[in-house]
C-alpha cells in the first residue's frame, strides 16, 4: 500500500515539526530560569537567617537566638577582644546582655553574602549597635560584622560572630 501526502499534507507535517520545536525551546528557557532561581536561593535563605538573627537580638529572645546559632562547642564569637567558644557560652553571654540596653541596626545597604562552597557562607555588613549595662546611659557603636554561616539539615546556622570596631567617620 503506497501511502500519497498531498502538498497540503506536508505542510501540515512540517508545521507541526516547527510546533514542536518551538515548544522544546519553551521548556528549555523555562528550566534555565529555574535553575537560575535554584543558584541564587542560597544567598536569600543566608540573608533571611541574618534578618532572623537581626529580629531575635533585638527582640532579647534567647531561645529565638538559640535556634539560629550553631549548636556546637566549636561556635565562635568574639566580644571585646574575647573569645566565647561553644553556643552555651554564647548564649549566657547574650542572656546578661540582654540586661541592659542591646540593639542592633545593620546598614542593609551595606550587606554582603559570599558563598563558600555549597554549605558554607560568610556574611559582612556595617553595623550599628546601642550598648549599655542596666541602669547606664547606653552607647552607640559601629563595628564591621562578619559571620559565617554552616548549612545543616535544620537550615542556615551562623557558626561564627566577628565584630571589628569600625573607625570613627
Amino acid at each position: 500500500m503506497n501511502r500519497v501526502v498531498s502538498k497540503t499534507g506536508r505542510i501540515g507535517l512540517f508545521h507541526n515539526h516547527i510546533a514542536r520545536r518551538w515548544a522544546a525551546c519553551i521548556a528549555l528557557m523555562l528550566m534555565s530560569l529555574m535553575i537560575r532561581s535554584a543558584v541564587a536561593a542560597p544567598e536569600d535563605e543566608v540573608r533571611a537567617t541574618f534578618d532572623r538573627f537581626v529580629a531575635a537580638q533585638n527582640a532579647h529572645d534567647v531561645k529565638a537566638v538559640e535556634s539560629l546559632l550553631l549548636g556546637s562547642p566549636r561556635f565562635l564569637w568574639i566580644t571585646r577582644g574575647t573569645p566565647v567558644w561553644g553556643a552555651d557560652a554564647a548564649l549566657k553571654r547574650f542572656a546578661s546582655l540582654y540586661e541592659g540596653t542591646w540593639r542592633l541596626d545593620p546598614e542593609v545597604s551595606g550587606l554582603k553574602v559570599m558563598m563558600i562552597g555549597d554549605g558554607a557562607a560568610q556574611i559582612y555588613i556595617p553595623i550599628n549597635f546601642t550598648i549599655g549595662a542596666p541602669g547606664q546611659q547606653p552607647q552607640p557603636m559601629r563595628f564591621l560584622m562578619n559571620m559565617v554561616l554552616a548549612k545543616t539539615p535544620g537550615g542556615w546556622k551562623v557558626s561564627s560572630i566577628l565584630p571589628i570596631p569600625a573607625p570613627a567617620q
